[in-house]
């Protein structure tokens, strides 16, 4: 069994639950969880099964409790739930956590809707797991079991409909498909539909329009990011934005300010290439190398801040970014601190916690609060 935790400053990676402590009561386990570095205030639990392949047992899970040691602060849930809810389903439950005098967010039930012209007929012998992003972090991978029901048939369009809860994402921005088949075969994936099940819209869009060539047990992934809204408040079309041209896509170019926060720790600079992309409400940024410091020859160093400054088309409302860097350089291990953005079209400020190591290539961080 594994739990990720989100907070306000990020989100951890999955933590496995091993470190028992003594003196277990009847029908219950307790453990100790470290986390790696500060989350914030925690929003959100995901907690499932690592994996299925080596047994098809299940978990009766009746009641949850967390406490922070330092604080005391304590939320408990009742969940009367098993793991994995089916066979050859989704093996992930999550949950808000509702802290005293703090609102919390709802779970919500998601129907995404899988238009194909091929697929069915490949579905013995593929498997999909999706994850949704959005405002508030994602609902990591998930399985998309193929339905017994819910299968519709048009003359040019196949698709199935799945229902997944989870925590209320906010705006959607894209999704993570990954498809993994047995055989060798193509795919013709034409678009996703993803809307709250209790809503006629917004109804979200993800656009493929191509055709996957699948190796035998080697997966395919793909990122789509969000094409347009149907309905709701905001029915932005991505790809109409990309379309002003003269003096209307001058108007729609807007300078952003960039500090990056180094960490006070031993070892937290590094002398990678580091890269960011920003995301909004609107639209998402291409990717932008921070070489040209304002403050430092050499940028990223320990303690330090570094201002950037770029230009890009209006993204509207920043919600998330995704920020890496390429491991070169003889000290490529990097502490980050915050991000902190500034919009100048919107005098609004964004700040973007990490307060942890960046070893990957990317990783993304969301804000709740701007100012």
């Amino acid at each position: 069994m594994v739990m990720v935790f989100y907070g306000s400053k990020g989100k951890s990676n999955p933590v496995s639950m091993e470190n028992r402590v003594d003196h277990q009561t009847k029908n219950q386990i307790t453990y100790d969880i470290h986390l790696p570095s500060d989350l914030g205030m925690l929003f959100k639990v995901r907690l499932g099964l690592q994996s299925l392949e080596n047994s098809i047992s299940q978990l009766s899970l009746h009641h949850f409790k967390i406490q922070n040691t330092s604080t005391l602060d304590t939320f408990s849930l009742t969940i009367n739930k098993t793991l994995p809810l089916s066979l050859n389903g989704d093996r992930w439950i999550e949950f808000p956590i509702q802290w005293p005098l703090k609102e919390a967010l709802s779970v919500v039930t998601y129907h995404l809707t899988v238009f194909s012209r091929n697929i069915l007929s490949e579905r013995n012998l593929v498997h999909m797991t999706a994850c949704i992003y959005g405002t508030h972090g994602d609902t990591g991978d998930r399985s998309l079991p193929w339905p017994l029901k819910n299968i519709q048939h048009g003359e040019e369009n196949e698709s199935f409909l799945v229902i997944l809860d989870a925590v209320e994402l906010g705006e959607l921005d894209k999704i993570v498909l990954l498809i993994s088949s047995k055989t060798d075969c193509k795919l013709n994936i034409k678009k996703i539909h993803v809307k709250e099940a209790a809503k006629e819209h917004p109804i979200y869009v993800f656009e493929m329009n191509g055709e996957l060539a699948l190796d035998a047990n080697k997966p395919e992934k793909r990122d789509i990011p969000r094409s347009f809204v149907i309905g709701g408040d905001k029915q932005n079309n991505y790809l109409d934005n990309n379309l002003n041209k003269g003096g209307s896509q001058e108007r729609n170019v807007t300078e952003y300010t960039i500090k990056v926060y180094t960490g006070e720790k031993r070892g937290a600079g590094t002398d990678a290439n580091v890269h960011i992309i920003l995301f909004g409400n609107e639209d998402k940024s291409e990717v932008f190398q921070l070489s040209q410091s304002l403050e430092h020859q050499n940028p990223f160093e320990r303690g330090k801040v570094d201002t950037f400054k770029i230009k890009t088309k209006k993204l509207g409302s920043l919600y998330s970014i995704e920020i890496g860097h390429d491991g070169k350089g003889f000290a490529s291990g990097w502490f980050l601190e915050k991000v902190e953005i500034t919009d100048a079209s919107r005098n609004a400020v964004y700040c973007f916690y990490c307060n942890r190591s960046v070893d990957q290539s990317i990783i993304t961080l969301y804000t709740l609060f701007s100012f």
